[in-house]
């Protein structure tokens, strides 16, 4: 599959000199589609750094994964917030956000190749060490990832907070290169405990370097704080877990991506 990368001209500049946080909409393909990024980094130096994906939950790419690439970048990454559903297609509503993400669900094989486009992107970027990279993902994004490692992308760590666990064919587990963390709510009615036996299973079976932490209390979205704070609605946000389960995630990367 080849992948095109085309630059946009929007760019926007926070922080200090000493410390910059440059980012940039950032258009690239997957085939004929055109898909539009965020990426972000700190411009005080020049220096090759390692790379982390992030992808968006079910609504598409929108200000909380750009918040997270912002975080990442000020932690002294390369950071590429992706695009799965393509420029311009940003669901309104529930009813078409489920639509645009069971299409991709549906399709793992298309769903894994637009993650690879993204992964593509970030390792072309004059910035990133395209030997050390890592992909975190939310929601339908935490899904996502876990679908890039199965497809035997070259990553050093992928973090799934609040994902979907489950994969047509748990033998591709066999493919992944990466070490893989999992963030997930407890309590989350949309992550059963039956899938995440099953998940579970697949590492051991793969022999996959892995790790699973569950936050009790925490249903799905506890680190989005537009999720309300209603954990009997299924989705709700969790600041223990949120603010946790970022600092998990830190020390993974410090030692996935040394």
């Amino acid at each position: 599959m080849r992948y095109v990368i085309l630059f946009s001209a929007i760019v926007m500049v926070t922080g200090t000199v000493e410390a910059a946080v440059k980012t940039e909409v950032l258009e690239y393909k997957h085939g004929d589609v055109v898909l539009q990024g965020y990426i972000a980094y700190d411009d005080a130096t020049d220096a090759k750094r390692p790379g982390v994906l992030v992808v968006h939950q079910w609504r598409g790419l929108g200000d909380y994964e750009k918040r997270r690439a912002r975080q990442l970048a000020e932690r002294g990454y390369v950071a590429l917030a992706a695009d799965i559903y393509g420029k311009g297609v940003r669901p309104k509503n529930t009813q078409e956000a489920r639509a645009q993400a069971t299409k991709y669900r549906s399709d793992r094989q298309l769903m894994r190749e637009r993650a690879q486009a993204g992964l593509a992107t970030l390792k072309a970027h004059p910035l990133c060490d395209p030997e050390r990279t890592a992909a975190i993902g939310y929601c339908f994004g935490g899904g996502v990832v876990l679908e890039l490692a199965r497809s035997g992308a070259d990553l050093k760590g992928v973090v799934s907070f609040h994902g979907n666990l489950d994969t047509p064919d748990p033998s591709d587990a066999k493919n992944i290169k990466a070490s893989i963390a999992v963030m997930h709510g407890a309590d989350d009615p949309h992550v059963p405990t039956e899938q995440v036996l099953a998940f579970q299973k697949e590492m051991r079976d793969a022999g996959v370097d892995w790790m699973f932490t569950a936050f009790g209390g925490a249903v799905h979205s506890f680190t989005d704080s537009g999720a309300g704070n209603d954990p009997s609605r299924g989705s709700a946000y969790n600041a223990k877990a949120d603010r946790r389960s970022w600092e998990i995630m830190k020390v993974f990367f410090e030692e996935v991506l040394k």
